[in-house]
């Protein structure tokens, strides 16, 4: 199974394209890199790849078949920014089941406390809410993740256990996971195999 986009442009402004013709495949036993300079395009593209921006030229596809996602969007987006999708009136337990109830196994292998589920999510650090927006998009019919700079804002010690986790459940799982960050060391220790954005958004 493969996620593409081919020959994706857009534009803010009509004369002022942020995209131009990129095209780029995720498959489904891999993790693709992908960096570039902060202020490049970068997230557009992974909003445009996971339905966040539906109006775009070019075509995003899951083995050639344009992804219906009237029940659930395959493609998950992890933003780089948890505190901001989590609506902070509702308490950590039903932020997470609104996507889906996972296992308190699955629970305990993501680091997330019993009791964190009855706390508000301006209780918790950053690490601890990106632990849950990731087991949040981990829904089981979940085939892509988009990781959109996830561990940017975290310690180096949070980094390794979110990503170490997130890798060997997408393995586990055929989950294809297209990393997008800045930081090239980070890139060349998770991904199968690394584009630069520059090249491929040949302005």
């Amino acid at each position: 199974m493969k996620l593409e986009g081919n020959n994706i442009s857009f534009a803010y402004k009509k004369d002022s394209p942020i995209l131009n013709n990129i095209s780029i495949s995720v498959p489904d036993d891999k993790v693709i890199g992908l960096i570039g300079d902060s202020g490049s395009g970068k997230s557009t593209l992974c909003k445009i790849l996971s339905g966040y921006i539906p109006r775009y030229e070019g075509t995003v596809t899951i083995d050639n078949n344009p992804i219906d996602s009237k029940d659930y969007n395959p493609v998950q987006l992890i933003f780089q920014h948890p505190e901001k999708t989590m609506n902070p009136k509702w308490k950590m337990e039903n932020i997470l089941e609104e996507s889906w109830v996972p296992s308190k196994e699955l629970r305990d292998t993501f680091g997330i406390s019993d009791g964190w589920l009855k706390r508000w999510p301006n209780e918790l650090s950053g690490g601890e809410l990106q632990r849950f927006s990731i087991l949040r998009s981990l829904h089981p019919k979940t085939r892509f993740i988009i990781a959109d700079e996830i561990s940017t804002m975290l310690d180096t010690v949070t980094q390794v256990q979110i990503w170490d986790v997130l890798l060997n459940y997408a393995k586990k799982n055929n989950i294809g996971i297209l990393a997008v960050s800045h930081d090239k060391s980070l890139l060349e220790v998770v991904s199968d195999e690394i584009f630069y954005f520059n090249e491929l958004n040949k302005k």
